[in-house]
């Protein structure tokens, strides 16, 4: 284990070596960082939207991909708490770093649990958005350790917990919300919602 925690930190540094000479990377790096969970969120909106007028597990599925994202950053914090390890720049005070400091934990990151939990729930609902989710998830990994607020092991380790808590939890839920979204689909206000959907089918 310590020399895996060694091949992080050395790889760490390395990128925060070449951060301070890709000068013109660091607005897109830093804007991505800070605000590229809007990404996600708005990938699970139109997941839920084209998958309105599918089947009660698909739609299902959408549904899931949104909150077990939730759950998985839930789950994230005594794992988080537990493991207690300090952010790069506490421990490496001389570092270059691109956003706010914070005094919360690093392993695993938040960010990368909640774009891996939302990429593998995307891919539940469609290959299409489960692909560019992908996408953006790995480089919402790489740019959280550009910035200098993670180590590679933490984002990877987040990645792997969120898309892990993602799949098991709609196993897990699969048929209690697949019944829950067809007995939800006789309310009016749901009704309302998905009405304009068979109108244009």
């Amino acid at each position: 284990m310590s020399n895996l925690l060694d091949l992080s930190t050395a790889l760490f540094l390395r990128v925060n070596d070449f951060a301070r000479t890709s000068t013109w990377l660091h607005g897109p790096a830093v804007a991505y960082a800070t605000y590229g969970l809007v990404v996600f969120a708005a990938l699970l909106v139109v997941g839920v939207w084209q998958r309105r007028s599918s089947g009660d597990r698909e739609l299902a599925a959408a549904v899931w991909a949104g909150l077990g994202t939730l759950v998985a950053v839930g789950v994230n914090q005594p794992v988080s708490a537990l493991v207690a390890e300090a952010r790069p720049y506490a421990s490496h005070p001389s570092v270059l770093v691109l956003v706010d400091r914070t005094t919360d934990w690093s392993f695993p990151s938040d960010h990368s649990v909640m774009a891996g939990a939302a990429a593998m729930g995307l891919l539940l609902v469609s290959r299409r958005l489960g692909a560019v989710a992908a996408v953006a998830a790995v480089l919402m990994a790489a740019v959280r350790v550009y910035v200098g607020a993670h180590y590679p092991l933490d984002v990877v380790a987040g990645l792997l917990l969120g898309a892990v808590v993602m799949g098991l939890g709609w196993l897990l839920v699969r048929r209690p919300l697949t019944r829950l979204v067809h007995h939800g689909r006789a309310l009016p206000v749901v009704d309302r919602v998905l009405a304009p959907t068979a109108r244009e089918a």
